[in-house]
Order: C-alpha cells, then sequence, then structure tokens
C-alpha cells in the first residue's frame, strides 16, 4: 500500500472549534514568512493520532497541512523514504557534461535518488566531485559514497529535489507540539521481484543513509520534532526465513541508523494478510513480530501493523459475525463468501496474536488504512499510482478503532493525502472534516460483565464514553461509574442473557457510537 506520489483531489481545512492550545517547544518562526499565522489548538481529538504525509516544497502549504492535522488530535507525521535507485538522472548537468560524468574519475557505479528536500553543506566533502547545482526549477547533488575523496573509484548518487519539504515539516511539527518520523532511503529492488530488496547494492545504500542521517543528526537534532525514521521498505509480519533478505536488509541500515542517531526510534509498519490461499493466519504474526524486532539494533521501535481493512487483505467483522456475508467492499477482493470462507481471521485476532509477547523495547502500534480496496462511481480517492482506492467514512474508520485499540498503545494511518482530504464533489466534506465534526461519538473497543458492589454489570472501554447510557439492545441503562486513561471505562447495571449482546453509548454530550460493539454470552 505505501506509496510516494498520487494526484490529490483537495486539501481541507479542519473545522476550527473551541478547544485545549498545545504551547510549541520551539520558538516561532520571525514574522514576514509569508503564511498565515499558525493556530495550535487541538479543537477535535480523535483515536488516530499519526498520520503518513507528502513532504511539500511550500512552508505555507506544509503549515496548513500541519494545523489541520493537530486540530484532529494528530501529534505524529511519517513520511515515505525515497527509492535509492541504480541508474543516472539525465537531466542533471554539471558544466555542460552529465553530473555522472566526472573529468580524471574512475566512476563505478551511479545512483539516483529524488527526494523532497535539501541537504546541509555538510553534504558536500568532496571538493569538485560533491556539488550542488540548480537546474531550472530543480535542485541536484552529486554526492561521492567512496570512503576518501582521494578513492581511485567512486560510486556516485545524483540526488534530485524540487525544494525543502523535510526540513519545512520539521519545523512545522516542532511549533506545533508534534514529532516526525522521516523515512529511510529505499532500498533498490530486484529486477523481477520488487517486493525483495536488491542487496548487491546494500553497501552503497548503507553508505548513503549514513550521510542523510549524519546531515539530520545536524539539522534537526535541535528541533523537538525529530523523532527517529522510518523503514520505507515493507514485509509481511509473518513467520520469516533465516535468510530472508528483507530481513537482512533491516538488521544491516538499522545499524547504521543505531550508529548515526543513537536513542531514536525506528517505526516499521508490516502488513498482515488474512486471506485464505493467499494470505497466513493470525498464529504467524507473534514470530513476525519477533523477527522484526531483531533487527532494530539497540534501538527503540514501534512496530504499526497495517490493519488490513484498507487493501481488503483482512477484514474488521465481529466474532458473531463470520458465517456473514462480506462487505460490499470487501467482495471484489474476496468475492461473495462468507467472512469465514474468505479469511483466516479478523483484524481484531491478528492484533491480539501480536500482543500476546511482544519485545523488550518495542512498541505495537496499529496503522488503520484510511481508505477503501476500490473506488465507486463518484467517489474521489486515490487514482495514481494504481491499484486505485476510494475514500472510506468516519464509522469505518470507527469500527477499524474498536478492532486495534485495546492490542496497540497508538493509532495511526495511512495515508492523510488524498484519503482524507480529497471531496466527493465541490463543497462536499472530506474525511477529516467528517472527524472534525463527528469526534465526540464514543467508540467501545471492549466490554466483559463485572460486578461492582456485589451488583453484576458491565463495563465497556473505549473513547467519549463519560455520562449518558449504554445500551444493550433494546435496553437503556443509565451509567453508574467511569473513569478517566487512555481508554475510558464506564459501568452500567445489566445482566446479559442472549448469546451476542450489542452495545452502543451515548455520552453526556448526546453522541452516539456510529457502530455497536457486541459482546458474546458468558458459558
Amino acid at each position: 500500500m505505501h506509496r510516494i506520489l498520487w494526484i490529490v483531489s483537495a486539501v481541507a481545512l479542519v473545522v476550527v472549534m473551541v478547544g485545549a492550545v498545545v504551547v510549541p517547544d520551539d520558538p516561532e518562526e520571525p514574522p514576514g514568512d509569508g503564511c498565515p499565522p499558525r493556530d495550535t489548538r487541538v479543537t477535535a481529538p480523535y483515536a488516530v493520532t499519526g498520520y503518513w504525509v507528502i513532504p511539500r516544497a511550500d512552508r505555507c502549504v506544509t503549515r496548513s497541512m500541519v494545523e489541520s492535522i493537530r486540530g484532529i488530535g494528530g501529534d505524529t507525521l511519517i513520511t515515505f523514504g525515497p527509492r535509492f535507485a541504480v541508474g543516472s538522472d539525465p537531466d542533471c548537468v554539471i558544466d555542460g557534461r552529465p553530473c555522472a560524468e566526472v573529468p580524471g574519475t574512475r566512476v563505478r557505479q551511479v545512483y539516483s535518488y529524488t527526494t523532497s528536500e535539501e541537504f546541509g553543506k555538510g553534504m558536500l566533502r568532496c571538493p569538485g566531485l560533491d556539488r550542488r547545482v540548480v537546474v531550472g526549477e530543480r535542485i541536484f547533488y552529486r554526492l561521492s559514497l567512496a570512503a576518501s575523496c582521494t578513492d581511485p573509484e567512486h560510486d556516485l548518487v545524483i540526488v534530485s529535489t524540487d525544494g525543502d519539504g523535510i526540513g519545512h515539516l520539521m519545523t512545522e511539527a516542532s511549533a506545533y507540539g508534534m514529532t516526525v518520523f522521516p523515512g529511510l532511503p529505499a532500498a533498490p529492488q530486484r529486477e523481477g521481484k520488487p517486493w525483495e530488496p536488491d542487496l548487491d547494492h546494500i553497501d552503497a545504500l548503507n553508505a548513503f543513509t549514513a550521510r542523510v542521517l549524519a546531515d539530520y543528526r545536524q539539522r534537526f537534532q535541535a528541533m523537538t520534532a525529530f523523532g527517529g525514521v522510518y523503514q520505507s521498505f515493507e514485509l509481511a509480519m509473518r513467520a520469516r526465513s533465516d535468510t530472508d533478505p528483507i530481513i537482512a536488509l533491516y538488521a544491516a541500515q538499522h545499524e547504521v541508523v543505531a550508529a548515526a542517531l543513537p536513542g531514536k526510534k525506528l517505526v516499521v509498519s508490516p502488513y498482515i494478510d488474512g486471506r485464505r490461499g493467499r494470505g497466513f493466519p493470525p498464529e504467524q504474526t507473534e514470530e513476525g513480530l519477533a523477527d522484526i524486532a531483531s533487527t532494530r539494533a539497540g534501538l527503540p521501535m514501534a512496530v504499526a501493523v497495517q490493519d488490513g481493512r484498507g487493501t481488503g487483505k483482512v477484514p474488521v467483522h465481529g466474532e458473531h459475525e463470520t458465517g456473514a456475508v462480506v462487505a460490499p467492499r470487501l467482495a471484489p477482493v474476496v468475492g461473495q463468501v462468507t467472512y469465514e470462507q474468505g479469511y483466516y481471521g479478523s483484524t481484531r485476532e491478528f492484533m491480539a496474536a501480536a500482543a500476546r509477547r511482544v519485545p523488550d523495547g518495542v512498541e505495537l502500534w496499529a496503522n488503520v488504512e484510511g481508505f477503501e480496496p476500490t473506488p465507486v462511481a463518484g467517489e474521489c480517492g486515490r487514482v495514481d499510482p494504481l491499484p486505485l482506492r476510494g475514500r472510506t467514512t468516519k464509522a469505518r474508520l470507527d469500527q477499524q478503532v474498536m478492532a486495534v485499540a485495546p492490542y496497540s498503545t497508538k493509532i495511526i494511518s495511512y495515508g492523510w493525502e488524498p484519503f482524507f482530504t480529497c471531496r466527493d464533489r465541490s463543497g462536499a466534506p472530506t474525511l477529516a472534516d467528517g472527524i472534525a465534526q463527528g469526534w465526540q461519538q464514543p467508540i467501545i473497543v471492549n466490554a466483559y460483565p463485572k460486578e461492582m458492589n456485589g451488583r453484576p454489570g458491565v463495563l465497556v472501554e473505549g473513547y467519549n464514553l463519560r455520562g449518558g447510557t449504554l445500551r444493550f439492545g433494546d435496553a437503556a441503562v443509565a451509567q453508574e461509574w467511569h473513569a478517566g486513561g487512555r481508554l475510558e471505562s464506564a459501568w452500567a447495571p445489566y445482566t446479559p442473557s442472549a448469546p451476542w449482546t450489542a452495545i452502543t453509548a451515548t455520552n453526556a454530550a448526546g453522541h452516539t457510537s456510529t457502530s455497536p460493539y457486541v459482546m458474546p454470552g458468558q458459558s
């Protein structure tokens, strides 16, 4: 699912409401930068608190994007690392020659790297060989990867950029009290097997990664937003072989990160695939998590499991629905079958299996996919690159939160643009607008019978539960107890009698759950 480029239908501004003020750790930019003043208020805090974003060369566009995300409770921004690719960029010309040609220097291999950042002066180490040039509206860097400038043979990287998107993102995120994880350079892909890295180029990749991270350390170390880096090369979170090439890539590149940025966090987002015949059962996620954790090189790591609902690889149905026909938006992926026929398990089962034994030094996060497997007529979404993806709804996103929240310490989402910002038509609300308008709706993520003061009842856990009533089927019962925390808790006196009990909440502000939580009866 990870991609860098797509067509964006629109960029939304979140509805402004009265809320808490976030005091930035870093000083404001000097007046006169040409952008509107910052509004750091969190006006509609939602359960999803991080998003993948596209770095922008325009500082004002960056500010607007960061402000919109912060307004709905986002505190984490992640970018994809550009592909470190074999081959030169023909548009790069220095002194009338292609950048890959250096008079008097033997060039062994040339790589290209198209990014959204401007590097510092420290990247230019070898006089005459390392160069920064401007060609039209593009900036190029020619960098040698040799251990010494006097080496007889050099590997070169031709870097192209349209501006300092990463730098703007770091500056704005620091001012808004947020954290950024820029993507590591992504490994070259094997010809004919693009899902695997080409390890023949691992030494060059690691040398370039070290240069980029040294530049980050110099430019961003003092910025509060710089939290670490994101590993961009994808893998499935299942049992891996001892010679798995992606694990080998992770281990090698993460050693470079540990040396350059000690103490910074690594973020990885593996996918799960529960489709029968093509995927794997939930039991494999525990071993997959352990294999990924083994590459962290002593650094803290967050493993943000892709929940699979957006791609249709894993459903978010409840236990009571295993025999039901799959949701209409999943049928194009697995056919008109039941959940049990189409899948090994649900997102909740995969997350529960992963959470059984989280390795030391690792946080288990969840990446809820904020899109649909395919678009329907009149629906905005991603139109490039393929496959096409459609936009989803806030109610569907609530269901994903219900599936992952009991097992993850943080919920993030792929991806802000275009899925949270596009409009089906001019003036229509975006998904971000839907969150801003419905953020107070309760979300129940867990429920179980519990006695209090000798009285039978049901305790529910989730978000925005304070006050009001819990509805068990047709019976509405007033809450008698509430507690805060990462997940709130609420209790009401009730004795379930049915095999399954659908539970919704209506809080004191009058907002009601968009989807019921279905609790199994006690055997």
